[in-house]
């Protein structure tokens, strides 16, 4: 049986709704970090791992230099142009059904026309580059980037200007379950539940709360009471 409304009570009922929006406050923020983080689109120079979706803008493209038949995906370098005018050459692997979507970009390239195309973005997921990729590209990389380009690419230093990874545009966005964010949203929603549970006066921990209080109070006038009598046989 509930208790009736009075001044300690509420107060317990006030400070319990101060906690549980204080927790629903920091849960939500985290969860939506969460979610920001997992619908995040990042840049190729930001990349950190194999499950970031992530995109890079190609001003300048090769013909493939690599081909995986049975999947119809071929391996292109690709130029990245900032607008300091800095460059990086990159390696991205494209269906090769979707070819006449660069072919202005890889014409322009190997100056077969002199009207410049505008850069195009592309999107995908980074894969590790094999060893038998990377001789590839090592072998084939001199007859691609501009000739003043003096850094010669070797095994040692592959990785530096090339990057372990290719950009592979066949993978599409997918949506990876999150269990760090769903345990956060299942501790909002509980806490949200208790704090209605409050409101309504229908939650048990102020009942525990406000009983305890009781107890104690009871017991510190009980222990009060005692001395006094103590005093007064004296």
């Amino acid at each position: 049986m509930k208790k009736k409304i009075n001044e300690k009570r509420l107060a317990i009922k006030m400070i319990m709704c101060l906690v549980y929006l204080i927790g629903i406050t920091i849960l939500s923020v985290c969860s939506y970090r969460l979610y920001e983080q997992k619908k995040n689109i990042v840049s190729w120079s930001d990349v950190e791992n194999v499950e970031d979706y992530t995109y890079m803008k190609i001003s300048r493209m090769s013909e493939k230099f690599a081909y995986f038949e049975s999947e119809n995906v071929g391996i292109h370098f690709i130029i990245e142009t900032e607008e300091t005018g800095e460059w990086h050459t990159y390696l991205i692997a494209i269906n090769e059904d979707d070819y006449n979507k660069y072919k202005k970009i890889i014409d322009y390239s190997y100056e077969r026309t002199e009207e410049e195309p505008k850069p195009i973005t592309v999107y995908g997921y980074p894969v590790i580059v094999s060893d038998e990729l990377k001789q590839l590209a090592i072998k084939n990389i001199e007859n691609f980037v501009p000739a003043e380009n003096e850094v010669k690419i070797t095994e040692e230093n592959y990785e530096t200007y090339l990057t372990n990874s290719y950009l592979d545009t066949t993978k599409s966005k997918q949506d990876h379950f999150n269990v760090l964010l769903f345990i956060f949203l299942l501790l909002l929603l509980m806490v949200i539940m208790l704090l209605i549970a409050t409101i309504f006066n229908k939650d048990k921990i102020v009942d525990k709360v406000d009983n305890t209080l009781d107890e104690g109070i009871d017991r510190a006038r009980f222990m009060f009471e005692k001395q006094k009598q103590k005093r007064k046989k004296k």
